[in-house]
């Protein structure tokens, strides 16, 4: 996506590709949210072979079943909000039919839709912060938040 923004910049869209990373990035901040009811049916559905098979295993088992159970719930949150705020952004338009030609010829390899990318982007992010946070407990679970969470983790 940066080659596509760097060749719009020197079409002189510089202001508007501007404006797109602006409301990308707001998007993305805006999903977020939605997340957390996911997220918290997701722990609530687990089953007990889940629940041991993240308390044997690595560092990040609980962020992963996350990412499993949930993603695609997610995801299906997050892009109508990416759309509705890029598609403030004429730009968004322009962008998405010049990434698609850039794929056609073999320079982009993801998916050149500007929704899809900012979702997914959106969506790591989260999942990342997820994993930052299920290290910090499995390392010091006394600094846990809640005594569920201290009780759990350190008995590991």
């Amino acid at each position: 996506l940066g080659k596509a923004a760097k060749a719009m910049k020197m079409f002189g869209k510089g202001d508007q590709v501007e404006a797109l990373e602006t409301s990308m990035n707001k998007a993305a901040e805006a999903a977020v949210p939605q997340a957390q009811a996911i997220l918290v049916d997701a722990v609530k559905n687990m089953s007990v072979t889940d629940a041991k098979g993240i308390l044997s295993g690595g560092d990040d088992s609980a962020t992963q079943y996350l990412n499993k159970s949930s993603r695609e719930q997610i995801r299906a949150k997050f892009l109508p909000i990416v759309k509705q705020a890029t598609d403030k952004v004429g730009v968004a338009q322009q962008y998405n039919a010049f990434a698609a030609q850039a794929k056609g010829l073999g320079l982009v390899k993801d998916d050149a839709n500007i929704e899809n990318y900012v979702t997914e982007k959106a969506l790591d992010g989260l999942f990342e912060m997820i994993a930052k946070q299920e290290q910090s407990i499995r390392q010091n679970p006394a600094q846990a938040a809640t005594s569920l969470a201290k009780k759990v983790f350190g008995a590991l």
